[in-house]
């Protein structure tokens, strides 16, 4: 079961298995919603306009419409992204396969900056309650974490790095709000807190 993008057709499909998800955030409010489906559907879209994405026009046909500065522009970008993941020990001497992962970690990537957006323009500005001491920012990244809850076992983990263009599950959880300003502010990180990338190496493609 798995959401997907289809340049030819020009659409993104979500199987309706996606909807029936169960969800651990005992709150009836909206904020579950766009913290699961929008990072889904934002990534989904991003792959609309990545390296692949490139090849298609609006109409489904093969034609590359990228110009060369833009393509400098992405591969000078993607290359963060890429050294990002390689930098993940799976286990032993095995490292994840940054050229491998790279377009779906980019969508990760671009999908939660764009759910991201989605929820603070659906608050318009308000200052919610807070639910259980957490903020909608911490909401909001606890429970895209959420969405990549697996336990894998170290054969599957080994075949996954050694053929599946998807990153694991638990690189997955980490990545994408780790090069996000927004998460270490809603967290308070501090320099040398494990998931507090210095600005400097933070990766962003759009």
């Amino acid at each position: 079961m798995n959401a997907y993008y289809d340049p030819e057709m020009n659409e993104i499909v979500f199987p309706r298995e996606f909807s029936s998800r169960p969800s651990s955030i005992p709150t009836p409010t909206m904020l579950p919603i766009t913290a699961r489906w929008a990072p889904v559907i934002g990534h989904e879209m991003t792959h609309g306009f990545d390296d692949e994405g490139r090849k298609f026009d609006a109409t489904g046909n093969l034609r590359d419409w990228w110009t060369p500065e833009d393509e400098k522009n992405f591969n000078a970008r993607a290359e963060c992204v890429e050294k990002q993941f390689e930098s993940y020990k799976v286990q032993g001497d095995i490292h994840e396969n940054g050229k491998l992962v790279l377009g779906e970690s980019i969508a990760d990537l671009g999908g939660l900056n764009l759910a991201y957006r989605a929820l603070h323009k659906t608050l318009e500005g308000k200052k919610p309650p807070l639910v259980n001491g957490q903020t909608p920012d911490e909401r909001f990244f606890l429970a895209y974490a959420q969405i990549w809850a697996s336990n894998d076992r170290p054969e599957f983990e080994r075949l996954m790095v050694n053929t599946n263009p998807h990153p694991l599950a638990r690189f997955r959880a980490i990545a994408a709000p780790s090069n996000m300003t927004e998460f270490t502010q809603a967290f308070n990180c501090k320099e040398g807190d494990a998931m507090a990338r210095p600005p400097a190496i933070r990766c962003r493609i759009w």
